[in-house]
């Protein structure tokens, strides 16, 4: 049976060598190139191979990336590949879901707070091996909360100043909003400074966790339930079924094991700039600092 997929190669440069080698790899493994485009911007280069590959149904897609893997061996986190079913690249409305810290925003947000508490190196040192999958998110969420106790309540507004979105973030945005797609972002960080960012990206749905705060200071605590890994993906379910879009038209970005379950169930999982183990379990990755190489991925 013949299935289509787009093989999508990105760098910051995109030497020919890596190129051949990357359309030799997907010869090797049945594959047959039917279109190859080349375009770049000022920050990176993008080559999309349109591929058509003859077998069982659902083997194109493994036989592929594993193909593809191989390529690259020198070039390091310089440039990457990825196979893509191209069904995601069609017409129909899509879901591009992200996470906040780290993937739509340059910081995490939790490290922003504690630092006006004096303790970021503590803090950040328990949000690295969260991510990392090596604490349960949730305990660890409330333990950081509890540093932030009896901080003035203006320390959000000093830190809603200091996010920076990412680079690509806000074109990643503009090009699926402006296309019909929507647009939606689940974080474990916090409401408080999320609010304002989604509103001026004119995101379709956001959620984050609430911090509590009493008499003008933080209580150090999360107020209701903790948006964990599994309300990411029950997020995801919730606002595709809410547009009528379908998962398989459904992309999520993240960079740490709180989103493995989200990156698992969309129709297409990226890594972004991740930990090993959310690179290894993805569909994708982006391994340079650009978040809009999403839309190649998705023919947006």
């Amino acid at each position: 049976m013949l299935s289509q997929f787009r093989v999508v190669s990105y760098g910051y440069v995109l030497p020919d060598d890596y190129l051949a080698q990357v359309q030799q790899a997907v010869a090797g493994a049945g594959g047959k190139t039917e279109t190859w485009e080349r375009s770049a911007n000022d920050r990176f280069e993008v080559a999309v191979l349109q591929v058509a590959y003859d077998g069982l149904p659902g083997d194109g897609l493994g036989v592929l990336r594993a193909a593809v893997a191989g390529p690259g061996a020198g070039y390091g986190d310089e440039v990457g590949t990825a196979v893509v079913p191209a069904a995601l690249a069609g017409p129909q409305r899509k879901l591009l879901i992200m996470d906040v810290d780290s993937t739509l925003i340059k910081q995490e947000v939790i490290e922003l707070l504690a630092e006006h508490a004096g303790n970021r190196e503590e803090v950040a040192a328990v949000t690295e091996a969260a991510m990392r999958g090596e604490l349960d998110f949730a305990q660890s969420l409330h333990a950081r909360v509890a540093t932030l106790a009896q901080l003035p309540s203006e320390v959000i507004e000093k830190v809603r100043g200091d996010v920076e979105l990412s680079d690509g973030a806000a074109e990643l945005v503009e090009a699926f909003l402006d296309r019909g797609h929507a647009v939606a972002v689940v974080s474990g960080g916090f409401s408080q400074v999320l609010d304002p960012l989604a509103q001026g990206l004119k995101l379709s749905y956001w959620r984050a966790n609430l911090l509590g705060v009493e008499d003008g200071r933080l209580t150090g605590k999360v107020v209701g339930t903790v948006v964990d890994r599994a309300v990411k993906e029950a997020s995801l379910r919730e606002w595709a079924a809410a547009e009528g879009i379908d998962l398989a038209q459904t992309i999520a970005i993240g960079d740490g094991a709180n989103d493995l379950d989200i990156l698992a169930a969309a129709g297409l999982g990226v890594a972004f700039n991740a930990k090993p183990a959310v690179r290894m379990a993805a569909d994708a990755a982006i391994t340079i600092p650009y978040l809009d190489v999403a839309r190649y991925f998705a023919g947006v």
